[in-house]
């Protein structure tokens, strides 16, 4: 689709926006099991008298849980940095709701260490699981995994486990850790002891962000948020074991990286539907990264492909789509865009720009920087955003649509309002971790700072 085919027709506004373009985003969800697409979002959004979230009209939502709280299993209180999450079906109806804590050493509150579900003590990050009936009233939250380290995004399998990414490379006795960090983890949210804290050695050592399964294949997409040159790489990972169940991924495979062959960087390319055929994986030499960081590895005279923030990836029909949510020049990126969603067709080794996001280009958020996405029960995306000022979880329709979804207004002075003191201006937390209930009735989001976990129930179809 060339620049001069675009027909972009905006609303702009504090409180929603909408943008439509000629084009085939319709590919972007092509095979997701929805409704109708919706073409309108669901109007503007009404402030929230409480400061925490704005909804449109005949959303409502409830605080599951926030950070300093105590757990319900009296392990501790609820960590913070509330990142990447995952909703599974339980028992009787129930939903288990596994949750990332992106702490570092310098993590306020961390995941509290607990007999046989610790990998490394001196770690602060982890998981926690809160355990929900059918209307969302929590019935249980305890630790899931604890000793690990900026625990990020990461991902669902198709036997109903989240794989937690570290987005570190740290190594044991760099900021008092005592084992190397960098790793995937598995965690069974209804049964953490099942799986306890085993690192997935075999997947790679690297600043993890997100993965998704083939579910026919077995096969793992990795994506790495790496924050400084060389960029991060987009992986596969081929487990010996595939789809095996939980346990499986420990049996080892192999990993590779992509080249995109004649691109070195995927920010130069900023026009959507440009495909690269014939791609190819490239073993990669060392994934437990010894002496050297992956990406600054040797793959080759033929070099491999970088990308400035691979963050979100999932998977959908069949392909699977990751997001690169910026790319800035004067980072040393090769070119500067506010976001793409890639396409992967691995039975076409076929790779496919299919949203651009920025100011003159197919899609323009309102903010900036989009970052966690899900599939979105009208067949479309729902993409948080991690930028500066407020902070928005977005919908984009099939169509090429735009629409507000929330705003988190966390109060910085809930505490002196309730006392009649004088509230100041809100604190602006990210959002991150927005995934759907099994049923697709309630959207689960996390807000960064302060932690808080919100579940959104509404007319979502």
């Amino acid at each position: 689709m060339s620049a001069t085919r675009r027909q972009i027709l905006s609303r702009t506004g504090a409180t929603a926006a909408g943008i439509a373009f000629t084009g085939a985003l319709a590919e972007l969800f092509a095979g997701s099991a929805s409704a109708a697409p919706r073409t309108a979002g669901y109007g503007p959004l009404v402030p929230d008298p409480d400061g925490l979230l704005d909804l449109p009209a005949g959303f409502r939502y409830r605080v599951l849980s926030r950070q300093g709280d105590p757990l319900r299993s009296g392990e501790g209180l609820v960590p913070g940095n509330h990142d990447g999450m995952g909703a599974f079906a339980g028992r009787r109806g129930r939903v288990h709701l596994v949750r990332n804590h992106e702490n570092r050493v310098t993590g306020k509150i961390a995941v509290p260490t607990v007999p046989g579900l610790t990998y490394d003590p001196a770690g602060k990050g982890g998981c926690t699981v809160l355990e929900l009936d059918g209307r969302n009233h929590v019935l249980g939250e305890r630790v899931a995994i604890a000793g690990t380290a900026v625990n990020c995004a990461g991902g669902p399998t198709p036997w109903n486990t989240w794989l937690t990414c570290e987005e570190t490379e740290d190594r044991a006795g760099t900021n008092g850790y005592t084992k190397d960090h960098g790793f995937i983890f598995e965690v069974d949210g209804a049964d953490p002891h099942r799986t306890g804290a085993v690192p997935l050695t075999a997947m790679g050592r690297f600043q993890h962000e997100a993965i998704a399964v083939d579910p026919t294949s077995g096969i793992v997409y990795e994506t790495e948020d790496a924050f400084e040159r060389p960029f991060g790489l987009f992986y596969r990972f081929l487990p010996h074991k595939p789809l095996g169940g939980t346990g499986s991924l420990r049996a080892g495979g192999t990993l590779e990286a992509m080249r995109v062959p004649g691109v070195p960087d995927l920010s130069v390319v900023q026009e959507t539907g440009t495909r690269f055929d014939g791609i190819e994986w490239v073993p990669v030499p060392d994934p437990l990264a010894r002496e050297t960081p992956i990406r600054h590895q040797d793959f080759g005279p033929r070099g491999i492909t970088h990308a400035q923030k691979l963050e979100g990836c999932y998977w959908g029909g069949r392909a699977v789509y990751f997001v690169s949510s910026f790319a800035r020049a004067k980072d040393g990126s090769a070119a500067t865009h506010f976001g793409q969603v890639w396409k992967y067709e691995p039975h076409r080794r076929r790779l496919t720009l299919v949203v651009v996001f920025g100011p003159s280009t197919d899609v323009r958020l309102p903010g900036e920087s989009p970052d966690n996405i899900c599939l979105a029960p009208t067949g479309g995306l729902m993409v948080c955003e991690d930028g500066s000022g407020a902070q928005h979880v977005f919908g984009v329709s099939a169509r090429g649509e735009v629409y507000a979804v929330a705003r988190n207004a966390q109060a910085l002075t809930s505490a002196a309002a309730a006392t009649g003191g004088t509230p100041e201006a809100p604190e602006w937390g990210e959002f991150a971790g927005v995934t759907f209930s099994p049923d697709r009735s309630t959207m689960y989001v996390n807000c960064y700072t302060p932690g808080t976990t919100f579940a959104v129930t509404g007319p979502w179809c």
